[in-house]
C-alpha cells in the first residue's frame, strides 16, 4: 500500500469513526431540532427541553433516538432506524472531512499555506461532495424523527381541545412507527432514486455555505494551538476549535436548514403546508409564521453541531485510522 493510499484510507476511517461517536452523543438534540423546525406555531413544543421531556414521557428514552432504534409492540428492538446513522453517517463524515483535506492539499500546497479564498473553495468542494450521502440520509432521518410529533397528539385527540389538534393527520394507521428500510423502499418504488434525493437543492444550499464557513474557521483556530515539536494541536484544542467553528457556522445557516427540513418532511399534519420548492417554502414561511420562523431550532442546531464537530475533529486528529492501518501493512 502506497503512502498516498494509506493517507486517503486513514482519512476515511478517521472521518467515519468521528461521525459515529459524534452522532451517538448528540442525536436526541438533533431530534428536538427537527421537531421544533417542523411545528407550525408553538402549540406542541415550547423549546428544546420541553420537546425532549415530552418525547421521553410519550415514547420512552429510546424515543429520543428515533431514527436509531425502532421498538415493536412485542417489545423487541430492530436496527432499521439505526441503519440511517450507523450506515450513512460513516461515509458522510468520512467524505466531508477527507474531501476538505484533499481539496486543501490540491489548492494550497499540501494545506500548509494560509489562503482564505482557497480554504473557502476547499470547504465548498467538501460540501458539494458530501450531499451524495447527506441528502438521502437526512430524508430518512427526518421522517423517523418527526413521526412522534405527528403521532403524539393523535393518541390524546379524544380529550384534547380543538386548538391542540393541528398535528393530527387522520387514521391511526398513519401513525405506525416507520422504519428506514420501509421508507426507502417506498420512495424508490413510487418515485425512483429522485425520491431519496428530494430537497437536494436545499441540502446543497445549506451544506456548501456551512462548509465554506466552518472549515476555514476551524483550520485557523486549530493552528493557534499547534505544538512546534509535534506539529499537531492537542485533542482539547481541536475539540474546542471544532465546537466554536461548528456552532457559529450552524447558526449562520439555520434558515436554510429550516427550509430543507420542511421540504424533506413527507407526512404533514392537519393544516400544514406542502411546498413546491425552496422559494415557495421561504415565501409561505415568511408570510404565515414571520421572520423568526427561519431561526427555529437554532439553539438546538448549535448544540448538535458544536459537540458533533468538536468530537469529529478531535477523533480525526488523534489519527485512529493510521493506527488501524498499521496492522495491515
Amino acid at each position: 500500500m502506497s503512502n498516498q493510499d494509506l493517507s486517503i484510507a486513514a482519512k476515511l476511517i478517521n472521518g467515519g469513526v468521528a461521525g459515529l461517536v459524534g452522532v451517538t452523543c448528540v442525536f436526541p438534540i438533533d431530534l428536538a431540532k427537527t421537531r421544533l423546525q417542523n411545528q407550525h406555531g408553538k402549540d406542541m413544543y415550547k423549546g428544546m427541553i420541553d420537546c425532549l421531556m415530552k418525547t421521553a414521557r410519550a415514547e420512552g428514552f429510546l424515543g429520543m433516538y428515533r431514527g436509531e432504534f425502532i421498538r415493536h409492540p412485542r417489545g423487541d428492538l430492530t436496527w432499521h432506524g439505526a441503519a440511517v446513522n450507523l450506515t450513512l453517517v460513516t461515509p458522510e463524515k468520512a467524505i466531508k472531512l477527507a474531501a476538505n483535506d484533499f481539496f486543501r492539499q490540491l489548492l494550497m500546497k499540501d494545506g500548509m499555506q494560509r489562503n482564505l479564498k482557497m480554504e473557502m473553495l476547499a470547504g465548498c468542494g467538501a460540501g458539494m461532495c458530501q450531499v451524495v450521502v447527506t441528502c438521502p440520509m437526512e430524508m430518512l432521518k427526518i421522517q423517523l424523527q418527526d413521526a412522534g410529533r405527528l403521532a403524539a397528539p393523535h393518541q390524546s385527540s379524544t380529550s384534547a381541545p380543538s386548538s391542540s389538534r393541528s398535528y393530527t393527520t387522520g387514521s391511526a394507521s398513519t401513525h405506525k412507527r416507520p422504519s428506514a428500510t420501509l421508507i426507502a423502499w417506498e420512495l424508490l418504488r413510487t418515485q425512483g432514486l429522485a425520491g431519496l434525493y428530494k430537497g437536494l437543492g436545499a441540502t446543497l444550499l445549506r451544506d456548501i455555505p456551512f462548509s465554506i464557513i466552518y472549515f476555514p474557521m476551524f483550520a485557523n483556530l486549530n493552528k493557534l494551538g499547534v505544538h512546534e515539536l509535534t506539529g499537531k494541536a492537542s485533542f482539547a484544542h481541536s475539540f474546542m476549535s471544532g465546537c466554536i467553528a461548528g456552532s457559529l457556522a450552524a447558526v449562520a445557516v439555520t434558515p436554510l436548514d429550516v427550509l430543507k427540513t420542511r421540504i424533506q418532511t413527507l407526512k404533514k399534519g392537519l393544516g400544514e403546508d406542502v411546498y413546491s420548492g425552496i422559494m415557495d417554502c421561504a415565501r409561505k414561511l415568511w408570510i404565515q409564521e414571520g421572520p423568526s420562523a427561519f431561526m427555529k431550532g437554532a439553539g438546538c442546531r448549535a448544540l448538535v453541531i458544536a459537540p458533533l464537530f468538536g468530537i469529529a475533529q478531535g477523533v480525526y486528529f488523534i489519527g485512529i485510522g493510521e493506527h488501524i492501518l498499521k496492522y495491515f501493512e
